[in-house]
């Protein structure tokens, strides 16, 4: 006959869980085919020779509103200037009392005005290193050096082509 072992709680849960362990370690195998392993990348920085830069601009349009006003005919006359300068001048001189001057109404219209301006956006910079020519486009003027990420990763494939 069989050996008989006191049934405690902690027997009775091994028991429970062995199917289950049984059944984790059955299919352990089968999912460690399916994992693939990434390379790390070996990294290291180094500066470059920039040789030249060239500005990104981005042009923007603003509308602004303007009065103009076309002269008045009398306005442009030398002769109606020079009254109003004497008279000007004769009023100063002899303290008569202040005449309202006369308002001349002008043609105003508020016209809308186009103006084009640019701004500078990214740049486009030309570099060399270890003499190859490279171009990347970057947000802000790098000066005469360029700071480089360099990375090496091997190339891992299934099937051996060559």
């Amino acid at each position: 006959m069989g050996i008989l072992l006191p049934e405690s709680a902690n027997t009775m849960m091994c028991l429970r869980l062995l199917p289950l362990l049984l059944f984790a370690v059955a299919a352990a195998p089968a999912s460690a085919q399916d994992v693939t392993l990434t390379q790390l990348e070996n990294v290291r920085f180094a500066y470059a020779q920039v040789l030249r830069v060239t500005p990104v601009y981005q042009t923007l349009t603003a509308t602004a509103m303007v009065e103009t006003c076309t002269p008045d005919p009398e306005e442009e006359d030398v002769g109606s200037r020079l009254s109003r300068v004497v008279g000007a001048v004769r009023g100063v001189l002899g303290r008569e009392p202040e005449e309202p001057e006369e308002v001349n109404e002008r043609d105003c219209t508020v016209v809308p005005v186009r103006r084009e301006f640019q701004r500078p956006i990214a740049y486009d910079v030309d570099y060399v290193y270890k003499g190859s020519k490279y171009r990347s486009r970057l947000a802000e003027d790098p000066g005469n050096r360029l700071r480089i990420r360099i990375g090496v990763t091997p190339v891992v494939s299934s099937s051996r082509e060559d």
